[in-house]
């Protein structure tokens, strides 16, 4: 019953966002909720926005997933129901194998290589890409690196061999931990929490701010300081949206998505340590380990994922020259 009311209250925001929209107005979606900092620089960019253009253009934000998931949201822009969202760079992974290559492990190592990274030649053109899908790419952004949280003490990749661990439903992720000999267990960031209460997984990868803000410790053994991976965001405009627009508001809209999704690279450079400090004064273990940790699992995912997505090695490159 709960998923049927569920489902029917995003129906019916779906269906009520052209009556809730002016011509003026656009719909932004994320799966974030009002406290993520991705929900944060979209509502700073609202701001920004209607201040900048006069009033003429506002934004409506619907977070929390309001609007269906991320694959759901990007049918939406597809069609033109939903006019923007920051997305996860994983639901671009899954229908263009290059992003894939932006969550290869120990790609790098600070939000400051991110950034610089993601600004490159071989990511902007990623972007670039996106008109395939009907979808214009306005920029990157970023969530904590992934760390580990398990259920059990963990004392080295052995002892993570079997275990289900919660990813995101993309192969690379996938791939990692089936290269660990874990068990990838994909389930949607609201029902998280209660299916590590119950045991449905034995633990997760996910950042120290999601860690403690939902109160995954309540449940854990130990937590892996690795920064193992990075989780990529883009933001992205509906195509058929963005090309009623004038060239002066889409200049104005892409110059000020560039500007608050930058700051979320400065914002987590600072945010992940305060997180792991919080996460320390708990009775969790925090164990910091480094890419040995992982054996060959890495070296091996490199090996396969060079030939699956073909930017991954000019990544590399631009990766190394930081």
């Amino acid at each position: 019953m709960k998923t049927i009311t569920g489902y029917l209250s995003m129906l019916l925001v779906v269906l009520l966002l052209p009556t809730i929209a002016c011509a003026d107005t656009l719909r932004l979606g994320l799966i974030t909720p009002p406290s993520h900092q991705w929900t944060l620089a979209a509502k700073a960019f609202a701001d920004d926005l209607e201040k900048n253009s006069d009033g003429k253009l506002k934004v409506l934000i619907f977070p929390s997933g309001q609007l269906g998931n991320e694959a759901q949201m990007l049918q939406q822009l597809q069609t033109g129901a939903l006019d923007m969202a920051f997305l996860t760079a994983g639901e671009m992974a899954n229908r263009r194998p290059d992003f894939a290559a932006l969550f290869a492990p120990y790609l790098v190592n600070t939000p400051e290589d991110a950034m610089f990274l993601l600004h490159g030649e071989t990511a902007t053109g990623m972007l670039t890409e996106l008109k395939t899908l009907g979808l214009v790419g306005l920029g990157y952004g970023m969530a904590g690196f992934r760390q580990i949280v398990m259920r059990n003490e963990v004392h080295s990749v052995d002892d993570l061999k079997g275990k289900k661990v919660r990813t995101i439903p993309i192969e690379p992720e996938r791939d990692f931990w089936t290269k660990i000999g874990a068990a990838p267990t994909p389930i949607p960031l609201p029902g998280l929490y209660d299916a590590f209460a119950n045991g449905q997984v034995d633990g997760m990868q996910i950042d120290f701010e999601g860690t403690w803000n939902a109160r995954y410790l309540d449940y854990a053994g130990s937590v892996i300081y690795s920064s193992h991976m990075l989780l990529p965001m883009v933001g992205v405009a509906s195509g058929k949206r963005w090309n009623g627009l004038s060239v002066a508001d889409r200049q104005l809209i892409k110059s000020l998505v560039g500007k608050h999704l930058d700051k979320v690279f400065s914002i987590y450079s600072d945010l992940d340590q305060s997180y792991l400090d919080k996460i320390k004064t708990s009775k969790v273990p925090v164990t910091k380990v480094g890419r040995e940790f992982f054996g060959d699992a890495v070296d091996r995912w490199y090996q396969e994922w060079r030939v699956k997505a073909p930017a991954l090695k000019a990544l590399e490159a631009e990766a190394a020259a930081l």
